[in-house]
């Protein structure tokens, strides 16, 4: 993965979904391993996924 500066990897995180973040998070662990992108990039998953999961949720609930 091309190393990307604090503001560029913010920018890119904006425009992507859980899959790509997922990716990205997964390379990292396994290259460069800075624990500030993992951090960030685990924190913008995780927010995709609340997301994800709230709209299944409410889904079934309004649908039984």
């Amino acid at each position: 993965m091309k190393k990307l500066s604090w503001r560029a990897l913010n920018e890119k995180l904006s425009a992507m979904d859980e899959q790509e973040v997922l990716k990205m998070l997964q390379v990292e662990v396994s290259g460069e391993k800075r624990a500030t992108y993992i951090q960030r990039l685990h924190q913008r998953f995780c927010a995709l996924r609340d997301s994800r999961e709230r709209i299944e949720l409410l889904k079934k609930a309004i649908r039984p």
